[in-house]
């Protein structure tokens, strides 16, 4: 557990110094999200999910504990909003990027810590994470920032029409449900291409850190800290054990809850007038905290 945590973090160290020293060119970082996202993602998550066999993943305990911390967290948020934004002035576009931080995940992070602890079965594990959790969160956050930030969004069903992740999730169970192989040279490509995901995306995350934005840590920092790194994953890890999971199925539903919030986060907060500056430093203090909360999670939970 404690090696493949320094793992990821040296990954990620070494996307902030390359970011600083060797590559200082935001554009080269914007082109690799782009690569990453458009493509390296996909291609894991088709191939990944094209062979898997989910006839032995718990599918539906997995689903129903994600949703079940997934939901209980928005819900929470929601009964919230109005006293903090009373008694602390933390006014709607604040709200919104707690709102983020607190419910969306890094998938990168998450495949990746999945594939280090579990090989192939975490990375399948993790694969059916995403394919519960990203329409939810998609579907969330817009709602959330339409309704409470100073912006106006596109269209929500293009938007989800269109995702490369949701895509991915789609023509993988596809093929895995109707049974189609693709030829071999094209499963071949398939993972040649998604081998790239997982390193490409924690270099990603580090590149991205902005510790000058920690500055001045206030309540909402606090928040997106709290609920995201600790109370999410407490929830859906207890729900996880009730409903009968165990080992590395408990450890992935751990993980997505608990791994920091997506880098996207910070993209949507500016196109739909949420509070940018607020949510790069809420990304960035839960990267760094997660590799303290992260451990001590799986001990709580005896992983």
């Amino acid at each position: 557990m404690i090696g493949a945590l320094v793992a990821l973090f040296l990954v990620i160290v070494a996307g902030h110094l390359a970011r600083r020293i060797l590559l200082p060119d935001p554009g080269v970082w914007n082109a690799g999200e782009k690569i990453s996202y458009y493509l390296l993602v996909p291609a894991l998550l088709i191939e990944t999910l094209a062979k898997a066999k989910l006839s032995s993943v718990p599918v539906g305990a997995i689903a129903t504990a994600l949703l079940a911390a997934n939901l209980s967290m928005a819900t929470l948020l929601l009964l919230i909003r109005k006293p903090i934004e009373t008694r602390f002035q933390i006014h709607g576009p604040a709200f919104t990027s707690i709102f983020q931080g607190s419910t969306r995940w890094n998938a990168f992070v998450a495949l990746a810590m999945a594939g280090n602890l579990y090989g192939e079965a975490g990375v399948t594990l993790a694969s059916v994470a995403m394919a519960v959790l990203i329409p939810v969160l998609n579907v969330q956050s817009v709602w959330v920032l339409r309704r409470y930030g100073s912006g106006q969004g596109g269209s929500l069903l293009r938007g989800l029409a269109t995702n490369p992740f949701i895509i991915g999730i789609t023509v993988g169970l596809l093929l895995n449900f109707t049974g189609l192989a693709p030829p071999q040279p094209v499963m071949s490509a398939l993972n040649m291409v998604g081998s790239g995901a997982l390193g490409l995306g924690l270099l990603l995350v580090g590149a991205g850190l902005r510790l000058e934005d920690l500055g001045r840590p206030n309540l909402a920092l606090m928040l997106g800290l709290g609920l995201r790194l600790i109370v999410q994953p407490a929830i859906g890890g207890v729900a996880a054990l009730a409903l009968g999971l165990s080992g590395p199925a408990v450890a992935v539903v751990v993980i997505c809850l608990a791994v920091p919030t997506a880098s996207a986060c910070y993209v949507l907060a500016r196109q739909m007038g949420g509070d940018a500056p607020l949510m790069a430093a809420i990304l960035t203090a839960q990267t760094l905290v997660s590799f303290l909360t992260l451990p001590a999670l799986f001990v709580i939970f005896g992983l």
